[in-house]
């Protein structure tokens, strides 16, 4: 960002890893806590990378021993725990407005430099809405992916689904938004369109929405049980996905990774760049991806959702730009 010239840092294009995770905190959080470790070896903590974390919705404070120490608190299954009937009215208020039973948010604070990590903790109802999810997030910026090549992320992608009890996972490319796109930035969204392999989904909100749905296609996708079986399994997935730069593995865990070529590609629209591969495995996944339908209740792409300042009409015409 540059004040003296009025300029600002509205995106930033990174490299992000999600897992969603249909299980409550006790359930996940040696996982996560496991996971947070293979992504700070990986990217280390400093002033050039992660040197801030929030804690639930506090108003956030530098790293520092005693701010680790109650990091560790949070990830500890065994701590104070309670389901969300038990909760007091005014707490239950509290959690159902903010969304989550626990988070934690590291990142770079106000440098921007594309590094964080983020732990949604679902809100622990006896019987979970079926979609319902607990959330983990990780994000690197490009140059981090250009220093040390594909194989370096994929593996650090890899190490973390391991640790993780994940449904649907992935890492490629997104869009990191650090304003609501304004009326006067056209140009953001027409780019939004120009580049599908792009992901927006950190640009809307309600992603702990997904349940047993798939979030888009990537360039790493990761699918375990249950959706794994309606996808047929491996087999299944290696008999449907024929492209040449497509590669089904099987990991532990009855588990399986997904990639589409050695590197994530943004394509390009313009230059007939349409990313067939990804276009391929869009129209496998086919109903298991989110929205459904415009009308579903469930659907996050609603116009309101968007930091994009996308209309309706524009959100689902990105939503199936791998299907059309």
């Amino acid at each position: 960002m540059d004040g003296v010239h009025g300029e600002e840092l509205l995106a930033r294009e990174v490299v992000r890893l999600a897992f969603y995770l249909p299980y409550d905190h006790p359930d996940i959080a040696s996982g996560v806590s496991l996971a947070l470790d293979s992504y700070m070896r990986a990217v280390g903590e400093g002033s050039s990378t992660l040197h801030e974390a929030f804690i639930d919705d506090d108003e956030g404070a530098p790293l520092s021993p005693e701010r680790w120490k109650s990091i560790r608190q949070r990830l500890r299954p065994e701590r104070h725990w309670r389901f969300a009937e038990d909760y007091s009215e005014s707490y239950a208020n509290r959690v159902e407005k903010r969304r989550y039973e626990t988070q934690l948010f590291l990142d770079g604070g106000s440098a921007r430099n594309g590094y964080s990590f983020r732990y949604r903790a679902r809100i622990p109802w006896r019987e979970p809405a079926a979609n319902k999810v607990s959330l983990l997030t990780a994000t690197v910026p490009t140059e981090y992916l250009e220093a040390h090549g594909p194989a370096h992320v994929a593996g650090l992608a890899r190490t973390m689904a391991s640790q993780l009890r994940f449904a649907t996972g992935h890492a490629g490319l997104a869009l990191q938004l650090h304003w609501p796109s304004r009326s006067t930035d056209d140009s953001l969204r027409s780019a939004a369109f120009r580049y599908p392999g792009i992901d927006l989904r950190p640009a809307w909100l309600w992603e702990e929405d997904v349940g047993f749905h798939v979030d888009g296609v990537h360039w790493l996708n990761f699918f375990a049980p249950p959706v794994l079986e309606k996808l047929g399994g491996a087999g299944g997935l290696r008999e449907r996905l024929r492209s040449a730069s497509t590669r089904v593995e099987t990991l532990a865990g009855d588990r399986v990774l997904v990639s589409l070529g050695e590197w994530p590609e943004s394509g390009d629209l313009e230059l007939g760049l349409t990313l067939p591969a990804y276009r391929e495995l869009a129209h496998v996944l086919g109903p298991l991806l989110e929205p459904l339908e415009r009308s579903s209740p469930h659907t996050w792409m609603a116009a309101g959702n968007s930091f994009m300042g996308f209309t309706e009409e524009q959100a689902l015409r990105w939503w199936r730009r791998f299907l059309d």
